[in-house]
């Protein structure tokens, strides 16, 4: 079950609006087939694990990070394949919540005369597939809110001059954290003053960038930004309010940028963090990356929309009249507060890496 995990979690970033499932036949000890779900969110992980292992399948046994699914969608029902390949057991790591799925997939498996196992790895099979499991409870991804701050908790220097904060490692991890993120979110804010590209720069891993999503109210972004000229290239959303100009719309539409229309309230500013979530939901977003601005940052997190914080200190300090991390609020909001729980931390060169969950 920890390679049919792992195997899962080669797709995340590319599987949306399907999980990333991974799938590991084993017969007589022996793994004679693995998968996991392709980009795009098909073929499934099962078909693709049973295709590998060919007549090896009959009499073997599937472990599966997550219920096969029992509904014709753009495929067929997972649950008939492992039926056909003659599969005589099945440990599934957790049941779907989808409704069209809700343990029907187990209930087809053992009609079919197949010994079905539920729960192994459930937990981290949980965490993995937390973003299918949000969209489908709460119409919203699972949200990672990426800080890389200084010693002394600030983003950015006075007037919000970008500064190196982190170092290679640390930039690398990053990264990778796109690439495992089906859209990456940032405010319009920070749009204007780093002028950013936020695709994944690995080597030979440009394919697997994020969609970009701009919290731009009043469609603000310039059209020569680095955003807009590669919105053909790497998809460019936007969220703006129902009152943004028409005009500017249909100028960043014609660039290749897609333009969302939200509700907002006049007596606020910036947009519902809710209703940005419930949009992107909509689209097929699972696993959402945000990286900032500070205000954009503290609207998640007062909205208690964060399920996971990467937080990132660099060495050095910026100094008392750099930008704060999450504005008017503190840091220790996340680092010492009780609604929030250190699940791991490791060192990148000079800088660290804590990872924070909810408690």
């Amino acid at each position: 079950m920890q390679l049919a995990l792992a195997l899962g979690r080669r797709g995340q970033g590319r599987t949306w609006p399907n999980p990333a499932v991974g799938a590991v036949v084993v017969r007589d000890g022996v793994i004679v087939g693995r998968g996991w779900t392709q980009p795009g969110g098909r073929p499934h992980a099962e078909p693709e694990a049973l295709r590998r292992a060919g007549a090896a399948a009959r009499g073997a046994t599937l472990y599966v990070t997550l219920e096969p699914c029992s509904h014709f969608g753009k495929s067929p029902p997972c649950a008939d394949a492992i039926v056909a390949a003659g599969i005589a057991r099945v440990v599934s790591a957790i049941a779907d919540p989808n409704p069209e799925v809700g343990g029907q997939g187990h209930a087809r498996l053992r009609a079919a005369g197949i010994a079905v196992e539920v729960g192994l790895c459930g937990e981290e099979a949980a965490r993995d597939h937390a973003g299918h499991f949000l969209r489908v409870r709460e119409q919203r991804p699972f949200v990672i809110l990426k800080l890389a701050v200084s010693a002394d908790d600030r983003i950015a220097a006075a007037g919000h001059r970008p500064v190196a904060i982190t170092g290679e490692a640390a930039r690398m991890r990053v990264h990778l954290l796109r690439a495992q993120s089906d859209a990456i979110l940032i405010g319009i804010g920070t749009a204007l003053a780093d002028d950013p590209l936020l695709t994944c720069r690995l080597p030979g891993m440009a394919a697997r960038s994020p969609v970009r999503v701009v919290l731009d109210r009043a469609l603000r972004i310039p059209g020569a930004s680095r955003l807009v000229h590669s919105a053909r290239q790497t998809p460019l959303w936007l969220m703006a309010s129902e009152t943004a100009e028409a005009a500017a719309a249909a100028r960043l539409g014609a660039a290749g940028a897609r333009v969302f229309h939200l509700p907002a309230d006049d007596d606020r500013p910036g947009l519902d963090p809710a209703a940005v979530l419930h949009a992107l939901s909509g689209q097929g977003i699972t696993r959402l990356m945000v990286e900032g601005g500070a205000r954009v940052a503290s609207s998640f997190l007062s909205a208690a929309l964060v399920d996971e914080v990467w937080l990132l200190r660099g060495p050095q300090a910026i100094g008392a009249d750099g930008i704060a991390a999450l504005d008017a609020r503190p840091l220790s909001v996340i680092t010492r507060s009780p609604r929030w729980r250190e699940r791991a931390t490791e060192a990148l060169d000079q800088d660290t890496l804590t990872i924070y969950e909810r408690a």
